[in-house]
């Protein structure tokens, strides 16, 4: 039987586990502190229950997401078909000492070793703070334009 849209048992298919696994960037959505929506792309690393990136102190994004935690993320391919991973849930920001563990795994991921020591070297000369924010689904959904579409299953 298939899993309807909003099962987190959808984190465990193929096709969320690819994209989970790949170098696609993450489009994550929230609402700003003005009410308006915002979209941005963003390099993540996949904990294994939480997606997690870094961004820097100062950012309007962290103010609001303590306001308002409810985030969206999506990650897709291209294709034809493209193949979509959707996830919902709030929030969680914090504030840490250096450099977020998560943002210099996922420089390694998307950069290769070699780059990604370059760009996380530049960052730590910057001297900049970092602030972690991770998402632990709520709802999952995922499209394949093959076997599920938007509205079916829902």
């Amino acid at each position: 039987m298939e899993m309807k849209q909003g099962n987190l048992g959808l984190l465990t298919t193929d096709l969320a586990q690819r994209l989970l696994a790949s170098t696609e960037l993450a489009r994550v959505a929230y609402v700003a502190k003005d009410g308006t929506p915002r979209v941005f792309p963003v390099m993540f690393h996949w904990t294994g229950d939480e997606l997690v990136f870094g961004t820097f102190a100062g950012s309007a994004k962290i103010i609001a997401l303590r306001a308002r935690p409810a985030m969206a993320i999506t990650i897709d391919t291209p294709g034809p078909p493209p193949e979509v991973l959707l996830l919902r849930g709030q929030a969680t920001v914090t504030e840490v000492e250096g450099i977020v563990p998560e943002y210099v795994a996922a420089h390694h991921h998307y950069y290769g070793p070699e780059q990604g020591a370059r760009n996380i070297a530049d960052v730590e000369q910057s001297g900049r703070k970092m602030v972690r924010i991770g998402l632990k689904p709520d709802w999952v959904g995922t499209l394949d334009f093959v076997s599920r579409f938007p509205g079916a299953l829902s």
